[in-house]
């Protein structure tokens, strides 16, 4: 699966199933899959939560809530969101970008 983090086209049949598979492996098998990003516990500190943070990302397979068009989040989308611009860490994708920009 690609690494690459921007939304471009809808992706392929393939490589949704296979986001939705790496989704559903155990947390221990997900953090070794080669797709997967380690967090930086240190970006994280803005995070005010009682849970536990993130320690990797994998690439997130979503629908548009408007559009329904099957998309992924990035691995390497998420680490910019949560670390780089402090997203906060309960945020999910939900709409593709040609739904979120209207």
């Amino acid at each position: 699966m690609s690494m690459n983090s921007s939304p471009g086209p809808e992706p392929s049949e393939e490589a949704f199933r296979e986001a939705l598979r790496i989704e559903r492996l155990p947390p221990r098998e997900q953090m070794r899959h080669p797709s997967a990003i380690r967090s930086d516990q240190d970006k994280l500190a803005h995070v005010n939560t009682y849970g536990e943070l993130p320690r990797f990302y994998i690439d997130r397979p979503f629908e548009c809530t408007d559009c329904d068009r099957r998309q992924i989040w990035r691995a390497s989308a998420q680490k910019r969101y949560y670390e780089d611009q402090k997203g906060h860490i309960d945020a999910r994708a939900v709409r593709c970008r040609s739904c979120r920009k209207r």
